[in-house]
């Protein structure tokens, strides 16, 4: 049985969708795991994870675009804005998002579909280090 964890660092300069499968491959393979499963997360509340195509970036344009819509940056509708007109609205994204990921692994990568990709969704107007940690189990 193999059981490793770790810790990756991204840091994100926008508010923005980040391609992160690649830093999350060069992680496993360091790991030499045939067959398991990871569990990827992050630390924080105002950004999330997702798995999404990877392709087309007019999906992540569009992606970005309907959250902005689905949760709006106007002070006004919220309370919690002691770090900035985007802090609740980052929280809200974070909650209908995910923080967390379980992603199998074959011959330490991903076993993605052919069009699928990890991602950092940042919530946050300002540069960020998120820190996404990784629980790997398995042989």
């Amino acid at each position: 049985m193999k059981y490793a964890q770790g810790e990756i660092t991204i840091d994100t300069s926008e508010q923005s969708i980040y391609e992160i499968t690649q830093e999350i491959n060069r992680w496993l393979e360091q790991q030499s795991a045939q067959q398991a499963l990871l569990t990827t997360f992050i630390k924080h509340t105002s950004a999330s994870l997702f798995i999404q195509e990877n392709a087309s970036s007019d999906v992540l344009h569009d992606i970005k675009n309907f959250f902005k819509k689905l949760v709006p940056e106007d002070p006004n509708l919220y309370q919690h804005t002691i770090e900035g007109k985007d802090d609740m609205p980052a929280h809200l994204k974070s909650l209908l998002t995910q923080v967390s990921l379980t992603i199998p692994v074959r011959n330490s990568q991903l076993e993605l579909g052919t069009w699928q990709g990890v991602f950092l969704f940042e919530h946050r107007i300002q540069k960020q280090k998120r820190k996404i940690h990784l629980t790997l189990i398995g042989k």
